[in-house]
């Protein structure tokens, strides 16, 4: 670990220990994405070496934050008695936000981690691919591999602790007529379910889309999900502030880790990051400003490399505290203080 990198985690940490418990400030519920990652259990930064089992990591990570992020969802169809559990096992003020099985998005499925006749189905059609787009897949596997997504979300939608089911597009996806149908598509079928939607190609934001864009889904009340990320071509999505959905907005942060966003690159590559004071700091308008304008805001870490995702989280509700003690009522504009 370099000197610099040292320096950067001792503050953030030391802004960290001043973080209400759980981390809460009026109506932004800060989080990270996951509460297991590999990296942080092993790190015995956060979690206490007794809470070795889901129940007890869970029921900890819920004394710090009031909300979380579920990415397991991405990678596999979870089983509906697991949310019943986590339902069990949290505060009634505790929330999850889910991300949405690929065939909701189109990132390729990753046919090894289907269930059992699912994954007979597809290799019985596609032969040993260990990966398959959900346009190749038959309607009747699609559509049922959708299905078992959704009886996962239903328990935490069922007893109001869904924030929202989130719809990270990849980024190949542009802006085109034809996917913008596609997401609509998708509004459309899951018009019940409070979603929110994660654009990863700039064209989606371009000045001469984004208002457009931005109707489509006012239409359906999915929020926009505002996010902090390296200028760079992979990602380079702007920051720009916006709220959709008068009850719910989004915003998360992926760091600025610029070497780490390049295609091939690890999850754990990507996301090694921590976030400077001053870096949390300058976010702390916006998400007053989105505080003002949406019923909730969840301001979700996605940095998510040992507690890095944990510290900056606390980080920031530490600083929107400490603004509103001073009382700060600086407004932002239109773009957060580190849009391009």
């Amino acid at each position: 670990m370099s000197e610099e990198l040292a320096a950067r985690i001792e503050r953030a940490t030391a802004l960290s220990m001043s973080a209400p418990e759980p981390a809460v400030w009026r109506n932004v519920l800060v989080g990270t994405a996951g509460w297991t990652e590999p990296s942080l259990v092993k790190s015995h930064l956060f979690y206490p070496r007794g809470a070795s089992t889901p129940r007890a990591r869970l029921q900890h990570y819920a004394r710090h934050f009031g909300m979380v992020e579920v990415d397991a969802s991405y990678y596999t169809l979870i089983a509906p008695e697991v949310a019943a559990r986590w339902v069990e096992w949290t505060p009634s003020s505790f929330c999850f936000d889910v991300k949405a099985n690929p065939v909701l998005t189109g990132h390729p499925v990753d046919v090894s981690r289907l269930p059992r006749d699912l994954r007979e189905r597809v290799v019985r059609e596609h032969g040993e691919e260990k990966h398959v787009y959900p346009a190749q897949l038959s309607p009747e596997i699609a559509t049922e591999i959708e299905s078992r997504f959704r009886a996962f979300v239903e328990p935490l939608r069922a007893a109001g602790r869904l924030g929202a089911v989130l719809l990270q597009l990849p980024p190949w996806v542009q802006a085109t007529r034809g996917n913008v149908r596609q997401l609509e598509a998708v509004l459309a079928r899951w018009a019940e379910v409070p979603l929110a939607v994660e654009f990863r190609h700039g064209s989606w934001l371009s000045p001469d889309r984004r208002d457009r864009v931005l109707a489509v889904l006012g239409a359906a009340r999915a929020s926009y999900v505002v996010v902090d990320e390296p200028d760079v071509p992979l990602g380079g999505v702007p920051p720009v502030l916006a709220v959709t959905n008068p009850t719910l907005a989004i915003v998360r942060f992926h760091g600025h880790n610029k070497p780490g966003w390049r295609r091939g690159a690890s999850v754990a590559e990507r996301f090694d990051y921590v976030y400077t004071p001053e870096e949390l700091s300058a976010w702390v308008p916006s998400v007053k400003q989105l505080g003002d304008e949406a019923g909730t805001v969840h301001a979700v870490f996605n940095n998510c490399v040992r507690n890095y995702a944990v510290i900056d989280a606390k980080g920031l509700s530490s600083l929107l505290c400490a603004a509103n003690d001073g009382g700060d009522d600086t407004k932002a504009d239109d773009r957060t203080p580190s849009a391009r």
